[in-house]
């Protein structure tokens, strides 16, 4: 299965020329859907950009908080779902308590009515979802308002079939492989007694990627994210902007980085970035951000819009 992330937005507060403002696609493409983490204003315009997710086959969306640089883009976009040709698919909201009366209200009131069934699922500590091989869990952020992490985790999937130890046992080939790579234990006609488990090899460890929202540096992060193979931080500010970041509630490039030291993750993306860092010739900007992050934690890469980020599968 692909995990594939796009970066529809990725700047914070309002957007710029260059960056949008919070949205995040996770492309699952053996199943013909994608989900959608966090909506800022204008979600809709860059989706029109990344012909490779059609709005019909969008099927949930997960809000990290009530901010509107997050979730402004709800309504709109939800109003040209119904318009989108095959869009009669259902979609659930997952987010803090107030966001389904929020767009309910606001569609209500716009005169807007969805043509698809459309679910509200309030998240807190200890919420959960799982679907299909996909499981998500969230943790509580520090950020001004109640805002939360998202973790996707992929089930293990089975290891390798020893196709060459099975043909050297002269064994048929066919329905019995697909019993013996299920792990099942299989009597044969001259009375052989065959388990599944010695033909197979070690569990393929599922893919793991954490998307923090807005947050300052925070120890339940560090533990939420350990050992996952992508850390996708809030990195709204600068070094020399400490302060600020402090007082907003936001963390800053470096602590980002630290947080994926401390987390022992494989790759961080930084996201969520000032609007001020955008401008020419001033003397700390996105390239002085991006370093102050890699001097901590090297394998770190800044998001821009429309960028797509695969992982791949954790080798045995």
């Amino acid at each position: 299965m692909s995990m594939e992330w796009t970066f529809l937005g990725t700047g914070a507060g309002s957007p710029s020329r260059t960056r949008n403002v919070s949205a995040l696609a996770l492309r699952l493409p053996q199943r013909s859907e994608w989900w959608l983490f966090d909506c800022g204003e204008g979600t809709q315009h860059q989706l029109l950009k990344a012909p490779h997710l059609r709005l019909s086959q969008l099927s949930r969306i997960f809000i990290t908080h009530m901010h509107g640089d997050h979730c402004y883009g709800l309504p709109g976009l939800l109003a040209s779902r119904g318009l989108a040709l095959g869009g009669e698919s259902p979609i659930t909201l997952h987010g803090p308590e107030g966001l389904g009366k929020w767009v309910i209200t606001t569609m209500r009131l716009s005169g807007n009515r969805p043509t698809f069934p459309l679910h509200m699922d309030a998240v807190d500590t200890g919420w959960s979802l799982h679907d299909t091989d996909l499981t998500v869990t969230v943790a509580k952020t520090d950020h001004r308002t109640e805002s939360y992490a998202f973790k996707v985790t992929e089930s293990d999937a089975l290891g390798s079939f020893d196709i060459a130890r099975a043909r050297a046992m002269q064994l048929p080939s066919g329905n019995l492989f697909g019993r013996l790579k299920a792990g099942e234990v299989v009597t044969l006609d001259d009375g052989r007694i065959l388990d599944g488990s010695d033909f197979v090899g070690p569990a393929k460890p599922g893919r793991v990627s954490v998307y923090t929202g807005d947050t300052r540096p925070s120890h339940d992060i560090v533990t939420f994210a350990t050992n996952a193979d992508l850390l996708i931080h809030d990195s709204t500010f600068g070094t020399p902007e400490q302060d600020h970041a402090e007082k907003s509630a936001h963390s800053t490039a470096a602590e980002a980085a630290q947080i994926a030291l401390s987390a022992n993750v494989k790759q961080l993306v930084l996201t969520h970035f000032s609007s001020r860092y955008d401008a020419q010739g001033l003397a700390y900007d996105l390239k002085s951000l991006l370093q102050d992050a890699k001097d901590i934690f090297p394998n770190t890469v800044m998001a821009s819009d429309f960028m797509r980020l695969t992982i791949e599968r954790n080798p045995v």
